[in-house]
């Protein structure tokens, strides 16, 4: 199932899309579905990169869900390379739909700090990674 056709559809705060897939935005985290036969690497993901920067700046902790609605490959060889594009990332999952799916998310899971980021339903994924980042947000007392 795809976000737009999820019951949290209309708290779709704004969308983006490029030649690579497109972003959904909520309040702590994205959602992003890669069109089908995309390879993701950092050049063919500039925009998607881009469009979170703008989004999240660099330190507003924020998550990111990767629905694999769609089959793509992904450079996991690029990993350390995000993480420093993406300092205030602090939640990662993948939502899968199939066992090739899930058979990816943990091959995925290897190259990831984060435990346990595969999930086989969106609500699952979007409940246990938006909880993971309320966890970072810090607390101010004034």
């Amino acid at each position: 199932m795809t976000i737009v056709e999820s019951n949290v559809a209309s708290e779709i705060i704004k969308q983006e899309s490029s030649e690579a897939g497109t972003l959904h935005f909520f309040n702590n985290l994205a959602v992003v579905e890669f069109n089908e036969g995309v390879h993701v690497d950092l050049n063919t993901a500039r925009q998607t990169i881009h469009d979170l920067i703008k989004y999240f700046g660099n330190s507003k902790p924020f998550g990111l869900i990767a629905n694999r609605v769609n089959s793509y490959s992904i450079s996991l060889l690029e990993t350390v390379e995000v993480k420093s594009i993406f300092p205030n990332l602090v939640a990662y999952g993948v939502v899968s739909h199939n066992e090739a799916g899930r058979m990816n998310a943990e091959i995925e899971s290897n190259f990831c700090a984060t435990q346990n980021i595969s999930f086989d339903n969106l609500y699952e994924g979007l409940n246990t990674i938006n909880n993971r980042v309320i966890e970072q947000i810090p607390v101010s007392l004034n």
